[in-house]
């Protein structure tokens, strides 16, 4: 069966996940953590891609990335996910496959979803029962956004910095965020969307999409699937 063809729009925002084969660790000590933040910030770099929020999990990886370039999220994740998996085959004496197949991702309506979805990854090791507290986990980019902690991986997106007028302000607004859960239908539509690899967003969003790109952006409905016609092709498009 072919692969499902996947969603390529600069400028717009996608939920991607990748979980350890049959969901074994594919972290298992401080350094580990280390080295992939460092091989991210490099393939960032290479393959012009900004991310904002993230979270390493002891078998898998979240990710909110924009990226600049067509197919510049698949490119970043085959950047660091090669130079990673050579990384642990050489220092724990193993080989073959890390990734549980391919990455899962999901593009993300910004105006409202960004920092639903920033939360909804910040705070996974709050519902792993890691940790009480998105601050006390070491391995996210809460400590950036919530306060200020240097991590040269994270850029804002433009609606991070809208939270205030100067970096004090934004990091009071963005706790402020997390004083409230989220809701759970809000969470539902994020993990939906990303784990069958459509759209998380408004109606006009999805609709808006469907018509650049004649892909499918929501569930199907029971009953006969209807056909949109053939992958969108790698052009350049920019959706705010």
């Amino acid at each position: 069966m072919a692969r499902k063809a996947r969603f390529n729009l600069p400028g717009v925002p996608q939920h991607v996940i990748q979980r350890g084969n049959n969901r074994d660790p594919c972290f298992l000590g401080d350094a580990d953590y280390q080295r992939y933040l460092a091989d991210l910030l490099d393939a960032l770099a290479r393959n012009d891609c900004r991310l904002h929020a993230y979270v390493l999990m002891t078998n898998h990886v979240h990710l909110l990335v924009t990226p600049m370039a067509a197919h510049g999220v698949s490119h970043l994740m085959q950047d660091v996910g090669r130079k990673y998996v050579r990384y642990v085959n050489h220092t724990y004496h193993r080989s073959g496959t890390l990734w549980e197949g391919r990455f899962k991702s999901s593009l993300v309506d910004s105006e409202a979803y960004l920092l639903v979805c920033m939360r909804y990854i910040e705070l996974n090791p709050v519902r792993a029962g890691m940790v009480a507290h998105p601050g006390e986990y070491r391995w996210s980019s809460y400590a950036h956004n919530a306060y200020g902690r240097s991590d040269r991986a994270v850029s804002p997106h433009p609606l991070y910095t809208a939270l205030g007028t100067d970096s004090a302000q934004r990091h009071e607004a963005y706790r402020e965020l997390f004083r409230h859960h989220l809701d759970a239908s809000q969470t539902h539509d994020i993990r939906e969307a990303v784990n069958q690899e459509l759209v998380l967003g408004r109606d006009r969003f999805k609709e808006r999409i469907e018509e650049m790109t004649r892909r499918q952006t929501r569930p199907r409905k029971t009953g006969r699937p209807r056909t949109l016609g053939a992958a969108e092709a790698g052009a350049d498009y920019y959706v705010m």
